[in-house]
């Protein structure tokens, strides 16, 4: 074979830079794209935000109460900067008293009133939020316990293997194969663990709930109402009392309705998830992209313009473009001047998207906002596609981690899409409308006598809904709701 050339003509399609950055800011969440922004502030001289504009729009605020708020308490600053200046310059003299420093001289003078009565709070200044978990919480009590070394290796070994609910993941033999000392007994292992379950809260340590719930029974009054009867429950029927059983409860303890009433009502005061007391969760912050609100009797969609900075090209460094003589130069801040305009172009480009798309929504799903989710339509991504011309992809990425402020709370974008369901009148309802009235129907209902999924369906049913009871199963358990039997309660 011989080596020969061809030539042969093709067409790609191929992204260019600024289309995969545009689509790159498009699918970005609020809280991400603030940090592309302040990337492309730090990387990026010829990129710099609006402060006029941010400025007005802080103006803007002004009429809030928190924002008269922080005014008068810049006015009561300044307050206090004059009469410091006026201290010191008739107050002070020249020479202090050597055995005397500027605390005691200042905390012995006669101050203005004004300083003397400020707020308590300008005494303590903010260092940051304390957080523990279980485990430093039950170590700190641990070292306020005198416990003697071997206990404290046995103490610690146990509070280690405490997870966040506040139970013991392994057993007691467990522990002591894992502290590898002969000298200690499991007698001594299980004295440390009841000793650990006294600890605030009540019962962590616990091995199951039945021992967590009698660890806390434990600190009642013994003259305490039905403690005997819930005692009894607890430890010999509470199978049945998981099971929520109440007529085979009653049969076997040979208890009253309302006398087993009354012991479930003291079972419910207790917490059979100690450490939920002490673990706390990082809060989750939502910054909404759009708002919609009701001005003049109709829904209008507005971007949250505190979402965003403002950005513009910074004119001066624009202008040295042009004027400035060194090749290098030139070539730096044209490159910079073209990625600044690029970047800015593309954030346009998403808000623009993304409030077209949210003024379809809203046109779409006026039902919900007129009279809550019940009236939810069925809509999907192509539904939207088509309106606004648009690839489906396209409304997928505008959709996901953007939200939307309406007056009946904050919903992802993506909530206001769902399947089809039939009805018997030939139309369709939203599968986020059934989820409603599912929610709505368990929320009504008897607690001694729970809706059963058969029930449901036919109550839509009649409702003219046709829904198949495994559907509804399906729909409730989306919801975290429990089956019927679970639901069942005498309280």
């Amino acid at each position: 074979m011989k080596p020969s050339l061809q030539l042969k003509f093709s067409q790609q399609l191929t992204m260019t830079p600024q289309l995969q950055q545009a689509i790159k800011l498009l699918q970005l969440s609020t809280l991400d794209l603030q940090l592309e922004i302040q990337e492309a502030l730090d990387s990026n001289p010829l990129l710099e935000i609006d402060e006029t504009e941010h400025n007005a729009n802080a103006n803007d605020d002004s009429d809030n109460p928190e924002s008269n708020e922080s005014n008068t308490l810049s006015s009561e600053n300044s307050d206090n900067v004059d009469s410091h200046e006026a201290l010191e310059n008739s107050q002070i003299p020249d020479d202090l008293p050597l055995d005397s420093s500027w605390e005691e001289y200042l905390s012995s003078s006669s101050a203005p009133a004004n300083i003397s009565s400020g707020p308590a709070d300008d005494d303590y200044v903010f260092q940051g939020e304390t957080t523990e978990n279980i485990q430093d919480h039950l170590i700190w009590q641990m070292e306020l316990t005198p416990f003697s070394d071997i206990d404290r290796s046995i103490a610690i070994a146990i509070i280690d293997s405490i997870d966040e609910s506040g139970y013991l993941t392994i057993s007691s033999e467990e522990i002591l194969e894992s502290l590898q000392n002969e000298e200690i007994e499991l007698d001594e292992v299980e004295c440390v663990l009841k000793r650990i379950q006294m600890f605030d809260p009540i019962g962590a340590g616990s091995r199951s709930p039945q021992e967590c719930l009698m660890v806390q029974l434990a600190q009642f009054d013994p003259n305490t109402p039905w403690l005997a009867e819930a005692r009894l429950l607890l430890t010999e029927h509470s199978d049945l009392l998981s099971s929520k059983d109440y007529r085979t409860l009653m049969r076997k303890t040979r208890l009253k309705e309302y006398q087993l009433r009354e012991a479930m009502r003291l079972l419910q005061t207790l917490n059979p998830r100690p450490g939920s007391a002490i673990s706390v969760k990082d809060a989750e912050y939502v910054i909404p992209d759009v708002t919609v609100a009701k001005k003049n009797g109709r829904w209008t969609v507005e971007l949250n313009s505190d979402s965003l900075p403002p950005l513009i090209v910074n004119k001066e460094y624009e202008a040295l473009s042009k004027s400035t003589k060194n090749t290098n130069d030139s070539q730096y801040i044209k490159s910079h001047l073209q990625e600044a305009k690029w970047f800015i172009k593309s954030v346009e480009s998403r808000n623009e998207t993304l409030l077209k798309v949210s003024h379809c929504i809203v046109q779409q799903q006026m039902g919900f906002f007129e009279h809550g989710p019940e009236m939810m339509k069925p809509m999907v991504l192509n539904d939207v596609a088509e309106m606004v011309d648009m690839h489906e992809s396209t409304i997928s990425r505008v959709t996901t981690q953007k939200y939307m402020h309406t007056p009946r709370g904050i919903f992802e974008l993506k909530y206001f899409f769902s399947s089809h369901v039939s009805t018997e009148s030939g139309g369709e309802c939203s599968s986020t409308a059934i989820r409603a009235l599912i929610k709505k129907l368990v929320a009504a209902e008897v607690v001694s006598k729970p809706l059963s999924d058969s029930k449901i369906a036919q109550v839509l049913a009649d409702q003219g809904i046709q829904v198949a009871r495994r559907t509804i199963a399906k729909y409730r358990e989306s919801l975290s709701i429990p089956p019927s039997n679970q639901r069942k309660s005498l309280l």
